[in-house]
């Protein structure tokens, strides 16, 4: 489901995995989680380095869950590219740190996870995200988004109600981040980054309201990235080329010739 909105250059792996607490097998696991420490047995009962189980041996059963399901998918797609298992531990942000020469993102809500990788040399960066299809919580929506985006929100609700357009918005500015924060190593604030959603050709576009990154020489103006909504979800991918394959000069949104084709 997420390749659908990836380039050629990127490999990704997912997972619809059974929330914890409907699974008899996640029960018995969660009790053995309340009796002992994430990682203190040999062969980690969830696959974890020891690094890795020292990230969650202290949460709850259902994020120790989620973080090992979707390291594996992130562990899987490194296989594809012919790379060997590695422990993919968190920075102080949280964002996974990625074997070097290797660019990626993860993602995981209810009953999905999903990471993406690819060679430094093909992408700069990449951002996945992926929410359940229902309406954001209330009073979420003004929180994250600017005037314009709620115009456009409420349009689009209106003529398209299949979509949660509030949580698609949200979805895309997750997105957005993902890329920007390998970029820069600094934060982005939701209100700056300026998003535009294509209904039509499931696209959307982020226009910086702040100086944005700079990739081989060309400061960008933006992003472009894709979306798709089934099965419950709704998912959000950017994929910004690395130097010489697509980009063009600062001033407005970045686009990838495998990206615009697909348009």
């Amino acid at each position: 489901m997420i390749e659908e909105i990836l380039p050629a250059e990127a490999v990704a792996e997912e997972s619809f995995a059974v929330p914890p607490q409907q699974s008899a097998s996640a029960s018995a696991s969660a009790s053995v989680f309340a009796s002992a420490p994430l990682g203190t047995f040999p062969g980690d009962p969830l696959g974890l380095y020891p690094e890795e189980a020292a990230v969650v041996a202290r949460a709850v059963p259902k994020r120790q869950q989620e973080f090992a399901a979707v390291r594996a998918c992130a562990r899987r797609a490194l296989g594809r590219l012919g790379l060997p298992p590695v422990p993919l531990v968190p920075n102080r942000r949280g964002a996974p740190q990625w074997p070097g020469g290797v660019v990626g993102s993860m993602t995981h809500c209810d009953g999905f996870q999903a990471a993406v990788v690819a060679r430094a040399d093909a992408l700069a960066s990449v951002g996945i995200d992926a929410e359940p299809n229902g309406p954001l919580p209330e009073g979420v929506l003004r929180v994250i988004s600017l005037p314009s985006e709620r115009t456009a929100v409420q349009r689009l609700a209106a003529e398209r109600p299949g979509v949660h357009w509030d949580r698609l918005l949200f979805s895309a500015k997750e997105s957005v981040f993902k890329t920007w924060y390998p970029l820069t190593g600094q934060e982005l604030d939701f209100d700056e980054a300026e998003l535009e959603i294509d209904p039509e050709a499931r696209t959307f576009s982020a226009r910086l309201l702040v100086p944005g990154p700079v990739v081989g020489g060309v400061r960008l103006g933006g992003f472009t990235g894709r979306w798709a909504a089934g099965d419950g979800f709704v998912l959000t991918a950017i994929a910004l080329p690395a130097p010489a394959r697509g980009l063009r000069p600062a001033g407005g949104p970045q686009v990838s010739e495998s990206a615009a084709s697909r348009a």
